[in-house]
This record gives C-alpha cells, sequence and structure tokens, in this order.
C-alpha cells in the first residue's frame, strides 16, 4: 500500500508540475478569428494531456527506482501480468477521454470555424515553383503580397499550377493544399492589424516540400484598417 501512495503522490505531484508548466504560453503571434479558436483547442489538449503522461512518467520512474538492480543482472526479472481493476480503469478513462476530444474541440471546433460560409473579400492565391500570385478579383488586382483589412470575413481560394503546395499563414493558424486542377478554400478573418515587419509570423508560407527553393517560396501578409485597405487598393488601380 505505502509502495501505491508514493507512485500516486509522485503521478499527483507531476500533473501539478505539468498544469503549472501548460500555463506558460509559448504560442506565436494570433491575429485571426480562427487561430484563437485553434489556440484554444491545442491549450486544452494539452491540459487533458498533461495527467495521461504523467501516470506513464510516474510509472516509469517508480519502476527504475523500485525495480532497479545493482550491477549486471544474472537473469531475467519474472514476467508481470496487468491483473485487477486497474488495467481495466485505465483502459475506460483514456478511451473515454478519447471519445470526449473527438466532439470537444474535434467536432465543435470545426464548427465553429465553419459556422460562416460567406466572404466579405474574396482572394484568388496561386502557387507556383517558387512563389504565390495573388488575386483580388473584386478589384481586378493581382499583386505579390497578402494586404487584409481588420474584422472582415476572407474566402482564399487557394490552387497551383505545377506541383502540390501548402497554403500556410502562422499567425491565422490556417493551412490548406494547393493542387494543380483544383481549387481549395479557407476563410480567415483577421484580428490584428500589423505586417510582416512587425511579426515573422505574418507571411504566406508554403507548408509542403516543392522543391529546391521550397524555402523562399514566402510573401509578406499585411493587416490593416478599413480606411487603409481602402487606400491601398485606390493605389493600386491607379497604376
Amino acid at each position: 500500500m505505502r509502495r501505491h501512495l508514493a507512485a500516486a503522490l509522485l503521478w499527483a505531484a507531476l500533473t501539478a508540475a505539468g498544469l503549472w508548466a501548460a500555463r506558460v504560453d509559448l504560442l506565436p503571434l494570433a491575429a485571426a478569428r480562427e487561430a484563437a479558436i485553434i489556440d484554444e483547442a491545442f491549450r486544452l489538449l494539452l491540459r487533458l494531456s498533461v495527467p495521461v503522461f504523467a501516470f506513464v512518467l510516474a510509472v516509469l520512474i517508480y519502476s527504475l527506482v523500485r525495480f532497479r538492480v545493482r550491477g549486471e543482472p544474472r537473469e531475467e526479472g519474472p514476467p508481470l501480468f496487468g491483473r485487477g481493476i486497474v488495467p481495466w480503469v485505465w483502459l475506460g478513462v483514456t478511451s473515454a477521454l478519447a471519445v470526449y476530444v473527438i466532439f470537444n474541440p474535434g467536432l465543435r471546433g470545426l464548427a465553429e470555424l465553419r459556422a460562416n460560409p460567406t466572404a466579405d473579400l474574396v482572394v484568388q492565391v496561386e502557387g507556383s515553383r517558387w512563389q504565390w500570385k495573388i488575386s483580388y478579383p473584386q478589384y481586378d488586382m493581382t499583386v505579390r503580397e497578402v494586404v487584409l483589412p481588420v474584422g472582415r470575413r476572407v474566402r482564399f481560394d487557394v490552387t497551383a499550377t505545377d506541383v502540390l503546395h501548402s497554403f500556410w499563414i502562422p499567425a491565422f493558424r490556417v493551412k490548406i493544399d494547393a493542387v494543380p486542377g483544383m481549387t481549395t478554400r479557407v476563410f480567415v478573418t483577421p484580428t490584428v492589424a500589423g505586417s510582416y515587419e512587425d511579426s515573422y509570423h505574418l507571411r504566406l508560407q508554403c507548408a509542403e516540400l516543392c522543391g529546391l527553393g521550397h524555402n523562399l517560396m514566402a510573401s509578406p501578409v499585411r493587416v490593416v484598417d478599413a480606411g487603409g485597405f481602402e487606400a491601398w487598393v485606390a493605389r493600386g488601380k491607379s497604376r
């Protein structure tokens, strides 16, 4: 009983330490509504995983200390078989946890991300080795940077001309394949004004290994207020 109590106390201590460490925010800039939803899902999964990982770690440490052998072992130890209620409890708890995360944040998060299929602005993005072409069909403009108005819902229509690429803006936490001959779509609502000069995470980056110049396939992203966006459009149309 004392041995089990020691392992339980170790599990509790490791769980407490893990939950405290999970409070430290190490995630990069979140500049979109979608980023906030995905970050919250990540934090929830992290908190749920801490007791499970702490249990495995506690059993491992306890076994190393309790059953250690000094020097070279002269023979193999006896086989150990799981008996009693503990394996069944472990199976039940982890199975229930797996089913729970399918619904929350899994299906619930997807429903939040797909709740609004309408867009205020459509941006067409075409990937080719090794650059992006960004077009604004509403304004008949084609540019090399992504400029978006803060607070407006944007739909990206993504495709490619040669090989498989992947549309990824780290600060928005959205990523979707750019497939030749196919148009894929992703929605974003920027919530924070900023630019690539302010944060390295405000960039459109290819996330699919597509050749020697893959790492160079990036375009800056700039989020501005409504007035700044209209001014940018006016300057672009006057050229």
